[in-house]
């Protein structure tokens, strides 16, 4: 595993650095989550930094088929309908690789990549001789269902190899709730399909983790991949700091097992059970959740919202003095962890995965072991009890540290210099 410290303008002139680069992305910002983000980011960024950025990706009811904006251009495609499975529709998708368009394309450009799950294209475009990047957020190339959490042992996966067993498979759908068909559907393609991804991922050039702790996973678990491996850190939007205006607790991972919402849920409510002054938490993306389920949530202590609109979120952040991360899946990055300090606030959240990586010398970021409930509602008390001044105070120091950390121009020097060095520096 690598990382790049040295800026590109040591390697090429700025005048001379005319990169082509082709993303081929499922889902472009806003839709889908962090990966997304990222992916929009680093086109933004390396446009911005004299690339020739072209997105292909999917069209959405209402969008424009086209966008250009200097030397970033975007093509959307009708690919797949928006309530489809994004993973494998776009994974089996190969008309669309052999259109005159895409191989045009592909022959124009002098680096593909892929930031989520278009592998599909990686034999295509090695058809074409041209190098090919792929960006994980996850743990794809070793995990089926990318979280790398063994439901069937409920705890982090230790296997080393890349074939979910279809015990897992099956229990990991079960407990997402989906019905009978769904869960047939997914551990089919899962222990068929998804074991091809392993394989195609070995054909790129480079593979670009989100943080050390991912990328020693992934290398640890398939060493055949330790040498494609480099790491970058994920860009960052522009965040500025908020005032606190209120005591509340935010936590925005939807009712998802592996973000580990089910850990929060039972500290809240016991806490909440045994105190008459109660912690209420603002919670997001529980839209499709039903009415009765709701209705619980606002009676045991949390307010639930669905996708939030951008003034709202502003709005409902303002009354946070801390945002929980209970994840119990090993993330490989959290967005939501580096934005909360970012946005002066403290953070509570799991020592799993890279989280430990990324708040590393945070005092604002008081982490507990994942899945303990005791150790949680030890944290949310604590964090209940501190006085404002204190609280900023730490919240101040430890946003410091993460700006400093994550800084987009090194990040895009990081990002330039691989992509220069595999398309042979000539550029």
């Amino acid at each position: 595993m690598r990382e790049f410290h040295e800026s590109v303008k040591e390697h090429l002139p700025v005048e001379e650095f005319t990169l082509n680069v082709l993303f081929l992305s499922e889902l472009f910002y806003p839709h889908g989550g962090g990966a997304e983000l990222a992916t929009y980011l680093y086109a933004k960024l390396l446009s911005q930094a004299g690339v020739n950025v072209v997105v292909v990706t999917n069209w959405f009811a209402g969008e424009p088929e086209t966008y250009k904006e200097q030397k970033l251009r975007i093509y959307r495609l009708p690919l797949f309908e928006k309530k489809v499975s994004t993973k494998y529709s776009i994974f089996l998708k190969i008309d669309a690789l052999f259109s005159s368009f895409i191989r045009n394309l592909i022959r124009k450009t002098d680096v593909v990549y892929i930031p989520r799950f278009w592998y599909s294209s990686i034999p295509f475009a090695k058809l074409y001789r041209k190098p090919v990047v792929i960006h994980l957020h996850d743990y794809i190339p070793i995990c089926p269902l990318s979280n790398l959490y063994d439901s069937s042992e409920g705890k982090t996966c230790s296997r080393r190899t890349g074939f979910c067993s279809m015990k897992c498979i099956y229990k990991w759908e079960k407990i997402q709730g989906r019905g009978l068909s769904e869960t047939i559907y997914s551990v089919a393609l899962n222990s068929t399909l998804g074991k091809l991804w392993g394989e195609l991922v070995k054909l790129c050039d480079a593979i670009v983790c989100v943080s050390k702790t991912q990328g020693s996973i992934i290398a640890k678990t398939d060493p055949s991949l330790r040498s494609k491996i480099y790491t970058v850190y994920n860009p960052l939007p522009r965040i500025s700091c908020t005032e606190i205006e209120g005591d509340d607790f935010g936590y925005f991972g939807g009712p998802n097992y592996g973000k580990g919402f089910h850990v929060l849920y039972h500290a809240v409510k016991s806490i909440n059970s045994k105190q008459s002054k109660k912690i209420n938490v603002h919670v997001t993306n529980f839209s499709n959740s039903p009415t009765r389920f709701l209705d619980k949530l606002c009676k045991t202590g949390f307010t639930p919202y669905g996708r939030l609109e951008e003034k709202l979120f502003e709005k409902i952040y303002r009354q946070l003095r801390c945002v929980v991360v209970p994840s119990i899946w090993p993330e490989t990055f959290s967005y939501v962890v580096v934005e909360a300090l970012l946005r002066g606030r403290l953070v509570i959240a799991s020592d799993i995965g890279a989280i430990p990586e990324v708040t590393s010398g945070c005092d604002g970021a008081l982490l507990f072991s994942a899945g303990s409930v005791e150790q949680l509602m030890a944290r949310l008390q604590h964090v209940k009890d501190l006085k404002k001044e204190a609280l900023v105070d730490l919240a101040t120091r430890s946003r410091q540290i993460i700006a400093k950390r994550f800084d987009n121009g090194k990040t895009v020097d990081d990002f330039l210099n691989l992509l220069s060095m595999i398309s042979g520096g000539t550029h």
